[in-house]
């Protein structure tokens, strides 16, 4: 039996398969809402299926902070480690790649390929870190315009995106209203709170106050691991539930037995949140994270247009917007306002609440429900 044949995402029902990233690079300057301009940018991205003769099919789609490009299928016959949403993308699933053109980026300041604060500024020849623009939710949306003009997409049947993503998408369709047809934004908000900028913050002083982050200037192979790690730790939580949470892990204890009276692992949810900070760390850049939580403190539509309805004025695509009964990073009612402010402006609006115990994280998991709420709209002729 060879490789492949033990390999159930290469040769199970439904799934991509092999898949390979691509790089769109954009020479042309670029100007960010803070002003700045840098001489070009990179953006890694994937795409899957095909488009049609119409190429009205494509469906974008858009991650979350931590998520990039690599959202379906594998990179090799050993990777057992799929995309991030394989388990939505493939061929008869809920973004079904027999029916749709299907294309992830990792965003503008990301750390996975596009350029972002790690990056070598071609004018200076060294890394930007700290001299890298802010960049901005609005900032993310129009860098995956111009690889849409690269790609020669006259229009997007979808974008759909989670968290984050969910902003973006929310963004696209008031920044190119007459180019998106459908979105579907789930778990997100049209703007941060109070709560949730006070959890980035502490995740921002954890990698600011580790020595090894030199104020941004540190050495790529090293730098503020611990702080980076923490960050994550306490932001993986805030993606959690009480209830899953106390399912998955309760009070267990790693050996299951008595008390150890340390201050090593000793309950197996530290262990997993160590695990979830340890492999963060071999990832993710940590200056990206704090552009990237700035971005997401700095997202207010009722703000930045006046009010969310205004916000709304010109929106033309049809929306299914998504939350989750356990999700209290952004909460169902988040949600529903989007819905409501759309219905106030007499957009095509609909709201669906799925009850599910996996707090913010609902919408990666497996879940039934969610698939036929997400196959029935996005298929819907």
């Amino acid at each position: 039996m060879n490789d492949a044949d033990e390999n159930p995402l290469l040769t199970r029902k439904g799934e991509i398969g092999l898949v390979r990233y691509q790089d769109f690079d954009y020479d042309d300057p670029f100007t960010f809402e803070d002003g700045q301009t840098i001489p070009g940018f990179r953006l890694r991205y994937e795409t899957y299926g095909r488009l049609n003769k119409k190429r009205d099919n494509t469906v974008l789609i858009c991650h979350a902070l931590s998520g990039d490009h690599h959202c379906a299928g594998v990179y090799s016959i050993r990777d057992r480690k799929p995309g991030w949403w394989n388990n939505m993308i493939g061929p008869g699933k809920p973004i079904d790649t027999e029916r749709f053109f299907v294309v992830c980026s990792n965003c503008l300041g990301g750390c996975q390929g596009s350029t972002g604060p790690a990056s070598i500024n071609r004018e200076t020849g060294k890394p930007y870190n700290l001299d890298f623009p802010f960049v901005t939710i609005g900032d993310m949306v129009r860098a995956q315009k111009l690889l849409m003009d690269h790609l020669e997409i006259p229009e997007l049947h979808a974008v759909v995106g989670g968290s984050m993503g969910g902003m973006q998408v929310l963004q696209w369709a008031i920044e190119y209203p007459s180019y998106v047809r459908r979105i579907i934004p789930l778990a997100t908000t049209s703007r941060h709170g109070a709560q949730s900028i006070a959890f980035n913050e502490v995740g921002r002083q954890a990698i600011i106050q580790d020595p090894e982050w030199r104020g941004g200037n540190y050495d790529p192979e090293a730098g503020p691991k611990v702080g980076l790690a923490i960050a994550r730790m306490m932001a993986h939580i805030t993606y959690l539930s009480d209830k899953g949470m106390e399912r998955k892990f309760g009070r267990r204890r790693r050996d299951g037995g008595d008390i150890n009276f340390s201050f090593d692992v000793d309950f197996e949810v530290e262990r997993y949140l160590r695990y979830q900070g340890q492999s963060f760390i071999n990832r993710f850049d940590a200056n990206t994270y704090l552009y990237f939580t700035r971005a997401l403190d700095y997202f207010d539509l009722p703000a930045t247009y006046g009010s969310l309805e205004a916000a709304f004025r010109d929106v033309s695509a049809i929306a299914l917007v998504i939350g989750f009964t356990s999700d209290w990073l952004f909460p169902p009612e988040q949600n529903r306002e989007i819905v409501h402010a759309l219905l106030r402006q007499r957009k095509h609006a609909t709201y669906a609440e799925v009850p599910m115990d996996f707090g913010h994280d609902s919408f990666l998991v497996d879940a039934p429900n969610l698939y036929r709420l997400i196959m029935a709209f996005l298929w819907e002729q």
